[in-house]
Parts: structure tokens; sequence; C-alpha cells
């Protein structure tokens, strides 16, 4: 599945979310990819639900187009914060 088409999902599925997606390794490895994600609705959550949010939006496509996905998520706070950085 291609980088932008994961980030179509998840921003049109997880409220207010910006997603930056990526090939993990390489462009041969299709499967595996990494996804930065800052939305709103994880404030307040621990990071496993964090996922979990972002795997609910992407919904089946976790078990038949993505094999792996390396996940970053952030409250708009948490990521600001690391720009300053």
């Amino acid at each position: 599945m291609e980088p932008a088409a994961v980030e179509d999902l998840i921003e049109s599925n997880l409220e207010d979310a910006d997603a930056t997606v990526t090939y993990a390794r390489d462009e041969h490895d299709e499967d595996h990819l990494a996804a930065t994600v800052v939305s709103p609705v994880f404030d307040g959550l621990a990071l496993v639900q964090q996922h979990q949010e972002v795997y609910d939006a992407l919904g089946d496509h976790m078990t038949t187009d993505i094999h792996a996905l390396e996940l970053s998520t952030y409250t708009p706070e948490e990521y600001a914060e690391l720009e300053v950085e």
C-alpha cells in the first residue's frame, strides 16, 4: 500500500489527524511503513491506546495490505515541543 494512501486513511478516519507516512526501510519493501501521527484524540490516552486509535483508523488494511507499521503518535502539544527542541 502506498504511503499517501495510508496517510489519507488515517487522516480521514481519525479526528483532526495529521499523518506522515514513509517506507520504513526502502521503496522495495512496500509492506513495511513508518508513520508519524499527530492528533488531539491522543490527549490523555496511554501509548497503546493511541496506537489502537491509528489501527482502528486503518481497519482491515492492517491485516491485508500493511505487514508492519512503525508508529509514532503525538498530541499537537507534544509535537510542537519536539519542533522547538
